[in-house]
């Protein structure tokens, strides 16, 4: 019956262009098996790993065991997804990390969520990620960082950090992806957050490093990055909650030195201490001009929410075929650089000048 149900979802899945995406840096002791597992588990699939200026050999044991490498010399996730995003054209898109902490084999279930739900997003939330983030502060900082979302931009996800997930190619083509680190997931988010995009979320296990492999995650200095990511969103997604917060700050300071200069005047009618006056008044100033600067600013992010989800709407939600040489689908831009290599035809290499 298994064998059945595999069968069926793989008659289901032939029917689409699924390319699986794996962003890698320093990966050389988990890419292959990663690359492996994902091809035993999508096998009409395309496998991309995108090497980040690994020192390590991970595009060297990528391509052995049969996927395409592509190098993005610029460092960080970010660079990386947006480069992924912009390469490959496919109909259904596949995002999981190199260092073997998801499991392949969920990839089966993420891509049918997708086609069943008719969903532009699955995440992959992961079910022991408390236990195993290999550092309390990573823990903690997920916690934290995930409460923080829902208060700021719903209550869509409850793992925004989570590294595997499927797209539609409507999402991939209409994502800005303007991060350049680990913060691209928290963009994501926002992005389909924003648009109301139909989005599901499936539990799966989430595995530990295997020895010899370290993330990449600093606590603190990715921490803040995130928190400042967070804080842009705001500002450019809600920008009247975000200046009228501001404005608010400003009026209550306005208050506190406004007001003993205020009772003083009703009880002699003097204002001897003019310079706090002013200064009160200045604040009060600055908070109208704040919230002045929200109003319009909302204005303006609703014009812009408007043109990405009219965007999103005049995307194909099916690529164009392509055929490569073993019968395949693949991307045209990735296969046409791909004919033209013959010392290493499975590596694309950066065209420089």
């Amino acid at each position: 019956m298994a064998q059945s149900n595999s069968n069926r979802a793989f008659r289901m899945f032939d029917r689409f262009n699924i390319a699986v995406l794996l962003p890698c840096y320093n990966e050389a002791s988990t890419i292959g098996q990663v690359v492996q597992g994902f091809q035993a588990a999508l096998p009409a699939a395309r496998i991309y790993v995108y090497d980040n200026n690994s020192t390590d050999g991970t595009a060297l044991k990528a391509m052995l065991a049969g996927a395409t490498v592509v190098r993005e010399r610029r460092q960080g996730k970010g660079h990386v997804v947006r480069r992924m995003l912009a390469d490959i054209d496919a109909d259904i898109y596949v995002m999981a990390d190199g260092d073997s902490t998801y499991c392949p084999t969920d990839a089966e279930d993420l891509v049918r969520t997708l086609i069943t739900e008719r969903a532009d997003m699955v995440v992959g939330t992961r079910r022991g990620v408390h236990d195993d983030a290999g550092r309390q502060g990573h823990a903690l900082g997920n916690r934290l960082f995930n409460l923080l979302y829902r208060s700021m931009f719903g209550t869509d996800f409850n793992d925004i950090f989570s590294g595997y997930r499927v797209f539609s190619r409507r999402f991939a083509k209409s994502f800005p992806a303007v991060s350049n680190g680990f913060e691209i997931e928290t963009e994501m988010s926002v992005h389909a957050s924003r648009l109301k995009l139909p989005v599901a979320e499936l539990e799966l296990d989430y595995g530990r490093r295997p020895e010899g492999s370290h993330s990449k995650l600093s606590t603190f200095k990715d921490g803040a990055k995130i928190l400042w990511t967070f804080v842009m969103l705001m500002k450019e997604t809600r920008p009247f909650t975000f200046f009228g917060l501001i404005s608010l700050m400003f009026l209550a300071a306005s208050a506190i030195f406004m007001t003993p200069v205020l009772i003083e005047y009703f009880a002699t009618g003097l204002v001897p201490r003019m310079p706090t006056w002013v200064f009160s008044l200045a604040l009060l100033l600055v908070s109208i001009m704040m919230f002045t600067a929200g109003l319009i600013l909302d204005s303006v992010s609703r014009a812009r929410t408007e043109q990405l989800r009219l965007h999103y709407i005049a995307t194909p939600s099916r690529a164009a075929p392509h055929e490569n040489a073993n019968g395949g689908i693949a991307s045209p831009r990735i296969e046409d650089e791909e004919a033209g290599l013959q010392s290493a035809p499975r590596i694309v290499r950066e065209r420089r000048g």
